[in-house]
């Protein structure tokens, strides 16, 4: 009888908590809904410039699913402006290919294609065998996905913890009272809200560099670009994940109530952080990564990290990145001034 008792007040509370209920039932069908759009999203058409391609090479690569576009005149600048996955030149009877690189899977299917049909045409009575020199605008023959996942890794982690720590830490201040017994002192909510920024950043800004620099010195992570241009990107980052961890703070009355908002705010950003490939999903799904702050942020890391780009090519994210963040804080200013005691 006493266990069937405890078995009644423990189903009573959680009938009680309509978060956990929610979270329990409804959050697992949201996150498999979007590994469902992601894992049969449509594989994005592999794209071709050339020059001075012979038309029936250029069917062969359009049978096999290429899209080819002619050019007169291209090069490498023209890859990157067109987002051409590769141009195939052919110049005094030798094939030369450029390729994009930005996925490798891509890179690597494409220049097999390309063999592919070197080969088919070189069984031809007339044909020859075709030597095809590559050359990699971003990474190189080795590039393996890692090095395209690892910037958004770094990012991630950066911004989960963040998240974590700060909205706990403005949890325990509201549970044990220190908020109230701040709130009825003279001091401003404005300027409350700053030192909680400030104190919060402070522990945000030295895990971010230990993380940064432990990619980097430790686990060798490759960075083309400049390291300080990876440190201002994960800071932009770690501000926005802890205006937001406050911010959701005070809608939890608990720890756990805290946890409970991983997998409805964090875990969905994961899947647009550029770890599946965006492009080839449905106009709306585009839509609702480019309303996750960590999209931006991933954006940038891999321009710096693996692309090797300067700041010009990162303002824009970086710019997002901070509205996110200023918009968050206008939010917590709104919350704090009508807050109430637990």
């Amino acid at each position: 009888m006493r266990i069937l008792a405890i078995v009644k007040r423990i189903i009573k509370q959680l009938l009680r908590d309509r978060r956990t209920l929610a979270l329990l039932f409804f959050a697992p069908l949201i996150i498999l809904t979007l590994m469902y759009f992601f894992f049969n999203g449509e594989t994005e058409e592999l794209v071709l410039g050339t020059v001075n391609v012979d038309v029936w090479f250029t069917a062969a690569l359009e049978e096999s699913g290429v899209h080819v576009i002619p050019y007169e005149e291209a090069n490498r600048k023209t890859v990157i402006d067109d987002q051409l996955d590769g141009l195939l030149l052919v110049s005094n009877g030798e094939m030369s290919l450029v390729l994009l690189n930005e996925e490798p899977s891509a890179s690597k299917a494409l220049s097999a294609q390309i063999r592919t049909a070197a080969m088919r045409l070189a069984a031809e009575p007339e044909g020859r065998p075709q030597e095809i020199a590559a050359q990699y605008i971003y990474g190189s023959e080795d590039t393996a996905f890692f090095d395209i996942l690892s910037p958004v890794l770094i990012g991630f982690f950066v911004f989960f913890f963040v998240f974590l720590i700060s909205g706990i830490g403005l949890l325990k201040e509201r549970t044990s009272g220190t908020l109230e017994r701040l709130m009825a002192t003279p001091i401003r909510k404005g300027e409350l809200l700053a030192a909680y920024l400030v104190g919060f950043g402070l522990f945000a800004v030295v895990q971010t560099i230990i993380v940064v620099a432990f990619s980097i010195l430790v686990l060798d992570v490759v960075v083309a670009g400049s390291v300080w241009h990876v440190i201002l990107i994960n800071l932009a980052l770690a501000l926005v994940a802890l205006s937001l961890g406050i911010l959701l703070s005070t809608f939890a009355a608990t720890e756990f109530q805290m946890v409970q908002f991983i997998p409805l705010v964090v875990v969905p950003q994961i899947f647009f952080a550029g770890i599946f490939p965006v492009e080839g999903l449905a106009d709306w799904l585009q839509a609702i990564a480019k309303a996750m702050p960590i999209y931006y942020a991933a954006e940038a890391l891999k321009a710096v990290m693996y692309k090797g780009l300067g700041f010009d090519a990162i303002k824009g994210e970086l710019a997002a990145l901070l509205a996110f963040a200023a918009v968050f804080i206008t939010l917590n200013l709104l919350v704090l001034k009508s807050h109430r005691p637990l």
